[in-house]
Formats: C-alpha cells, sequence, structure tokens
C-alpha cells in the first residue's frame, strides 16, 4: 500500500479513538469534518482522474479533495491576516518546491536513499512552517506546495509547447502531499510547545488560548479577531443609540 494511503489510515484511526483532538482544535476541524476529509481522500484516490483538457486531468484524492480542504481552512481562518499570510505561504512553499524539482533528480538514483518526492514532501513541509508559522497557515502551506509545483508544471508545459501529459495530484504527489501537510504541522506543533516551555508554559494570567497550547502568531490572530469583534460591536451599539 502506498505510504500516503498508509498514513491517512493510521491518523483515521487515531482521530477515531479520540487522539489527536487537540491539534484538530487548532485547525478548527472537527472530527467528523477531519474523517471526511481524510475518508474522500483515500477513496478519492482509487477514482479515475478527471481530465481538464489538453493533456491534463487532477486526481481526486490528491488534488481536488486536498484543494477543498485549503480552501476550506483558509474560509475558517480568524482573521483577514490569518488568510492572506496563508495564501502567500502556499506560493512561497510552491515556489520553492517547483525549484528544487528543477535542481534535483526527478527520477530516483542511488545518490538518494529516498524517492525523490519524499524529498520534496520535506522541502514543502519545512517552507509551509517557516513561511506559515501557525499550525494552520503551515498546514496549509505544506498541503498547497506540492499541488501548485504540478499546477506550474502545467503552466511551463503551455509556454514551452510541451506534450507531456500531467496529473495533478496524482502518483506519487499523493504521497507527497499527504506528508508534507503532516511534516509542517508537526514542526509547528513541535517547535511551539517548545517555545513555550522555554519562555515557562502556561499560567493562570495567561489567555485561555496559551493554556491550550496555542503559538503566539495564533494568540496574534485571535486577540485581532477579538478586537474586531468589539469595534463591530461598539458600531452597532452607537448606531442603535442614535
Amino acid at each position: 500500500m502506498p505510504v500516503g494511503m498508509t498514513v491517512l489510515l493510521v491518523v483515521s484511526v487515531l482521530i477515531f479513538l479520540g487522539l489527536g483532538q487537540r491539534v484538530l482544535d487548532r485547525l478548527r476541524l472537527t472530527d467528523k469534518a477531519a474523517l471526511l476529509f481524510l475518508g474522500a481522500m483515500l477513496i478519492g484516490g482509487f477514482l479515475p482522474d478527471l481530465p481538464l483538457g489538453g493533456n491534463t486531468a487532477i486526481n481526486i484524492g490528491g488534488g481536488i479533495v486536498p484543494l477543498i480542504l485549503v480552501v476550506y481552512l483558509i474560509i475558517k481562518a480568524g482573521t483577514v491576516k490569518e488568510k492572506t499570510r496563508a495564501i502567500v505561504a502556499s506560493l512561497v512553499t510552491g515556489i520553492a518546491v517547483y525549484v528544487a524539482a528543477k535542481i534535483l533528480p526527478v527520477e530516483p538514483t542511488y545518490t538518494f536513499l529516498l524517492d525523490p518526492i519524499y524529498w520534496f514532501a520535506v522541502i514543502a513541509g519545512v517552507i509551509g512552517y517557516l513561511s506559515g508559522r501557525s499550525r494552520r497557515t503551515a498546514f496549509i502551506a505544506g498541503v498547497s506546495g506540492l499541488i501548485l509545483m504540478d499546477i506550474f508544471s502545467r503552466i511551463e508545459l503551455l509556454f514551452t509547447g510541451g506534450t507531456t501529459s500531467l496529473v495533478v495530484g496524482g502518483a506519487g504527489v499523493f504521497d507527497g502531499i499527504v506528508i508534507a501537510g503532516f511534516i509542517s504541522l508537526a514542526l509547528a506543533e513541535v517547535i511551539g510547545e517548545t517555545r513555550e516551555r522555554l519562555q515557562g508554559g502556561p499560567s493562570k494570567d495567561k489567555p485561555e488560548e496559551l493554556l491550550k497550547g496555542l503559538s503566539a502568531a495564533e494568540l496574534g490572530e485571535i486577540e485581532g479577531e477579538n478586537n474586531d469583534n468589539e469595534g463591530e460591536h461598539n458600531s452597532d451599539e452607537g448606531g442603535t443609540e442614535g
């Protein structure tokens, strides 16, 4: 069984057993929503690719479902600043992976111990975290990076007149998308927890969100969202009094 499918099955079981709730809360995903997306990716990976025209197609499990998940998470983001950062981080990650694919070999060689797609997944995961920082934006960037690499490759073929067929999110890219997403999320989780502990850990004087282990970036997003809500509330009161 492909690595990506195996990882999805393991994660699905963990979520079903009630584990990983803390991480899902930070992504603003419920257990049901997470299992729905994971199940759709698993099933979609075995369905026929959907043609997009020319020599391009898109895989349902490795292309369409991850894109829907990314859009869903961006919509669920608390502030415009977070939404913008998620989109910019995704573009930065996509460009980084695309450039890496031009430098590194795309076929397995004796020089690399792993299939190149896994190296691209690691690059996407690391760049996704560095550019996204918070758990949610890092995950969005990590997942989007490999999908955008395929899209950029398709655009390149259109400009160069290439006739090579391309499946967005297909073949090994499916595995890469899954691995990249979890690498970026794991980095954000581990580094976020480490930074919190180095800063003394949560205390009674700190916000409730910090007690849940949110990063400083995520706390800033929540504070910004609260300020926006307070501003709207004050505006409503002013309008009512007038």
